[in-house]
């Protein structure tokens, strides 16, 4: 675009919202509305384009000060009034207005144009001095501050001064004689710092123009930007628009109104004004405002006119609107419009109204709510203000709010819970073995680990507040102590963690719960009516499952059986069976557990209610469950009451035999089930009890055996042949239809998809562990040592352990399901792994077809969000081709 022809300035009235990036928001708005026959002052807007060429040169160009000259004069033409001079003085605002907005971040002059001389013009066209002298005063004020750096506590100490000296009072309290002398007082503020308030009404002008310009490089402006991901190119336009005065006395009036609550979502004005005020006077918080309904008995007219104005505004623009106004001896003239700000509730409340009010369509109303919104509704929160409380920042692992004493250890944590109190597990890190005393805790803290760490998935399938990779704090667990920001704290002492933020507090903090999800759920079914890609759960006790059937799961994607040996009732079996010296005494141990899977998959099976559910097979290495080596010899040098010495080398000697340097690479998987076949026949005999026992109950399950870890098709091949085979021991007349599939976790398995596919009848991603084998990168690991630190240097875009790496495991993805369906076209395809809850990584998931995506059962309302915004997308993008 050529800067030296395109044009400069805007009347109001010859643009609107479609140049935005030229007029910014303030500008375009006030174009709209001129354009809507609404009560606009005359003026114009210089584009955002003069901001970048005035940033990069230092001065205003000759050129542009000629177009303001003009402006100005059709400007006076069209109001009557003369810049500069009597006997119908014309003031204007200058003021900022980027395309984003950026609200109290760059500058504003009022009143500009005022001098002795149009001072005492403007006292014989009012007759009313001391407005008159309020305009100057505030003019002065804002000038100097504004445009010339003049600290505002200099005039602040001059109002006090001079009110001290001649009576109480602020300055819209005083009397005349009182605010005459402000104005001369402020006279010598300017020339304390040898200046001159100028007399010139076009120097005020380009001053002011200068300064808002300025103004979108300040330190607060920038800040800003940077925070919410704005770009520092776009510049700021300036609107140069006649005053309309609200400090003319009782008929007159400034306020801001929303056209529905901020808050609450409801459809009523929501707002406040000042009578006898100018601009900044609500938002200062000198004077307490009224509520804006106060209008109604005070100036009549002007709030039927305002009631209008809203209302076609919102019709307008199809959203809730921020508008600022102006009441000028009982006339309404609107200064300001933009989509108003509002709470995530609010926001829900509000969408839901304006698609049932037929302003906005379903399409419209699923891609105006953000994944955060849901969030922030979903899950309780700190309340501001209490920031002198936090101990420690980390990763904000899992929603909500936990508070509870200190515990360093599991088995501690189990102990304790058992006398009911409430506790935050605190550890370095946490493993496998840690997951009975995180069941028994209300809230994890970690010093190390990342958002995909076992404390983090764990946590978020759960459903319980976690703070990892704390890494300011430190963790003595073996010596019982917590050190952070100089204190000490010990077992019993109470925190706080918040796993939306990432802080932890010190003791109790005040917490805003979660409230009726009426509004949440009517959303998401909306949300459903648009989607392709069905969102279900990943989910290892009954009652994550209930939550997640609650949270609006169409099936459970993974349940982990792992998570089931580790109740008190059943690790000693599980240990027992581990330490077998061969597969009949093994075999026995397996008997036992066996009832108490049927009794997990029982009430999966009919909680669901006919809804798919994926069971995994077991999947980790078996020294996973066993106690660590040094625990093992410190137990040995001083064997507790009934515990027998010979049992525990035995443990030992078995943790030897089973440790290995990569456990993720190792004995673990459909590796583990084809040396141990006896484990996989256990838990598939427990699959097809539990599913007969449901149809007995008049629920027909539908069952899906998940093998994990699969990388080759012949072990697809032989554990399909010992799953069916076991299967059919059960239930010989074949009432149970089920599928068996795999979890796509390793390279190879994407790369021979189709030959896996021959003997599966689904797949699902697993790509915590494909993301691992693909990066070589340990998920326990990385975030702490080097992702964090290569995402500042730009080495990775973001966390693969977070949100799909698409050009490498993304492109793995894609192979698998290419392949796997040019062997059966209708292979069912999803993802069970953390990046399910992801919305980008969801969208990715749309993308290449897969038919569902697994999420932590808090995190589905987000998924089923962005599982429709996905479908939107895709739509918006066939239309476009």
């Amino acid at each position: 675009m050529n800067l030296g022809t395109e044009k400069r300035i805007y009347d109001l009235g010859e643009g609107g919202m479609h140049l935005v990036h030229l007029l910014g928001g303030k500008g375009a708005g006030l174009a709209e509305m001129r354009r809507m026959g609404l009560p606009v002052p005359a003026g114009f807007t210089i584009t955002t384009a003069e901001c970048t060429r005035y940033l990069k040169h230092g001065r205003l160009d000759e050129g542009l000060v000629n177009e303001v000259r003009e402006a100005m004069g059709r400007l006076e033409a069209a109001t009557g009034k003369s810049f500069g001079r009597g006997p119908r003085p014309l003031l204007v605002s200058v003021r900022s207005g980027a395309p984003v907005s950026m609200p109290g971040m760059m500058d504003t002059v009022l009143n500009v144009g005022l001098n002795e001389e149009t001072m005492e013009a403007m006292v014989a066209l009012t007759g009313d001095r001391r407005f008159a002298l309020d305009s100057m005063r505030r003019l002065m004020q804002m000038f100097g501050t504004t445009v010339l750096g003049i600290p505002k506590e200099e005039f602040d100490r001059a109002t006090l001064r001079v009110a001290r000296n001649n009576g109480p009072g602020s300055a819209d309290m005083m009397d005349l004689d009182t605010l005459d002398g402000l104005v001369r007082e402020f006279g010598e503020v300017y020339r304390n710092h040898g200046l001159e308030f100028p007399q010139d009404p076009y120097r005020q002008l380009f001053m002011s123009i200068e300064a808002v310009f300025r103004s979108w490089n300040s330190d607060r402006a920038r800040a800003y930007r940077e925070i919410n991901g704005i770009d520092d190119g776009m510049g700021t336009a300036v609107n140069v628009v006649e005053m309309v005065f609200g400090n003319m006395g009782e008929d007159s009036a400034t306020g801001v109104v929303f056209t529905r609550d901020p808050n609450t979502g409801e459809k009523r004005l929501s707002g406040e004004y000042l009578v006898n005020a100018q601009g900044e006077d609500v938002v200062a918080g000198i004077r307490t405002p009224e509520n804006v309904y106060g209008m109604e008995r005070r100036m009549p007219g002007a709030f039927r006119d305002l009631v209008e104005a809203c209302d076609r505004l919102e019709r307008h623009y199809r959203d809730m609107m921020d508008i600022e106004f102006t009441v000028e001896r009982g006339r309404l003239y609107l200064l300001q419009t933009r989509v108003g700000k509002r709470a995530p509730r609010a926001h829900l409340r509000i969408t839901l109204d304006m698609l049932k009010e037929g302003l906005i369509s379903v399409e419209e109303a699923v891609m105006r709510v953000e994944p955060e919104h849901i969030e922030g509704i979903m899950h309780p929160r700190v309340e501001d203000g209490q920031d002198g409380s936090v101990i420690c920042s980390g990763l904000a692992a899992s929603p909500g709010v936990a508070t509870g004493e200190i515990v360093f250890s599991s088995d501690r944590a189990i102990e304790l819970s058992k006398q009911g109190r409430r506790l935050i597990l605190v550890r370095p890190e946490t493993t496998a073995d840690d997951v009975r005393g995180m069941a028994a805790s209300a809230g994890f803290l970690t010093q190390k680990g990342g958002m995909t760490s076992h404390a983090a998935v764990v946590a978020r399938a759960m459903g319980k507040p976690a703070v990892v990779g704390a890494e300011e704090i430190e963790v003595d667990h073996i010596g019982g102590v917590l050190r952070a920001r100089g204190l000490t704290l010990r077992e019993g002492d109470v925190v706080t963690v918040d796993g939306t933020t990432g802080r932890a507090y010190i003791g109790e903090v005040r917490v805003t719960e979660v409230a009726e999800r009426d509004d949440i759920d009517e959303f998401l079914r909306v949300c459903d009516s648009v989607s392709r890609l069905q969102v279900w759960a990943n989910a290892n006790t009954p009652e994550e499952v209930a939550l997640a059937k609650r949270n609006g799961a169409k099936g459970i994607g993974l349940a982990r059986t792992e998570r089931m040996f580790l109740g008190n009732d059943r690790i000693g079996v599980v240990r027992a069976m581990i330490m077998s010296r061969d597969s009949e005494e093994r075999r026995s141990y397996l008997d036992r557990l066996l009832p108490m899977q049927v009794s997990d998959f029982t009430e999966f099976f009919r909680t669901m209610e006919g809804m798919p559910v994926i069971i995994r097979l077991l999947d980790p290495p078996l020294h996973e469950f066993l106690p660590e080596k040094e625990e093992i010899l410190e137990r040995l040098s001083g064997p507790a009451d009934g515990e027998s010495a010979a049992e525990l080398k035995k443990m030992l000697e078995t943790v030897r035999d089973l440790e290995e340097f990569n456990p993720m690479l190792g004995f673990r998987g459909c590796r583990l089930g084809i040396i141990h076949r006896e484990i996989y026949e256990m838990q598939v005999r427990a699959i097809a009890r539990a599913a007969l026992r449901v149809r007995s109950e008049g629920i027909e399950p539908n069952v899906e055996i998940m093998v994990p870890l699969v990388g080759h098709e012949n072990e697809m091949k032989e554990l399909r042949e010992i799953i069916m085979k076991t299967f059919s021991s059960e239930d010989p007349e074949g009432r149970i239809r089920y599928k068996i599939g795999t979890m796509i976790e390793v390279p190879r398995a994407c790369l021979v998809a189709d030959r896996i596919a021959e003997f599966a009848d689904f797949f699902s991603f697993g790509t915590n562990d494909l993301t691992q084998m693909t990066f070589g990168y340990s998920r326990d690991d990385a975030e702490g040592k080097f992702i964090r630190q290569y995402i500042e240097r730009g080495i990775l875009r973001h966390d693969p352990f977070t949100s799909i790496d698409l050009d490498g495991v993304g492109r793995l993805m894609k192979i698998g399901v290419e392949l796997g369906r040019k062997t059966k076209r209708d292979l069912e395809i999803g993802i069970c792994g953390e990046h399910g809850g992801d919305p980008e990584s969801i969208e990715f998931c749309h993308t290449i077809g897969l038919d569902y995506v697994s999420a932590s059962p808090r995190r589905i309302p987000v998924a089923r969000l962005a599982a429709a915004r996905a479908a939107i997308r895709s739509a918006m993008g066939s239309r476009e081709s």
